[in-house]
């Protein structure tokens, strides 16, 4: 069984048709979020989402990329140091994930 990694993921919905899938996949990895946040940016028509994880980094790193294939949607994940077998500690490590703009 993988070590399981706290981390925050943020998320910018610009495309109004994406919170109802993201809304399914905070849903299906319900069991790894320890709590969400989310800011209705609306004079920007935006949705700003901070998701807080513990799990094994396999499952947030899925979450994450799912998330980033959605259309109109940006992520980022911050996993927290973490103290290796020796006891020292490994750096933080941001992962951007981000779907393609379709073109007209």
């Amino acid at each position: 069984m993988s070590e399981s990694r706290i981390a925050v993921i943020g998320v910018i919905i610009e495309d109004e048709a994406s919170v109802e899938a993201f809304n399914a996949l905070a849903h299906a990895y319900r069991h790894i979020i320890l709590g969400r946040m989310g800011v209705p940016h609306r004079s920007r028509h935006i949705n700003i989402v901070s998701l807080a994880v513990d799990g094994p980094q396999s499952e947030i790193n899925a979450l994450s990329g799912r998330i980033g294939r959605l259309r109109g949607v940006h992520v980022k994940t911050a996993y927290a140091s973490t103290a290796d077998d020796h006891g020292q500690s490994t750096t933080a490590r941001t992962i951007s994930t981000t779907a393609p703009d379709p073109k007209p």
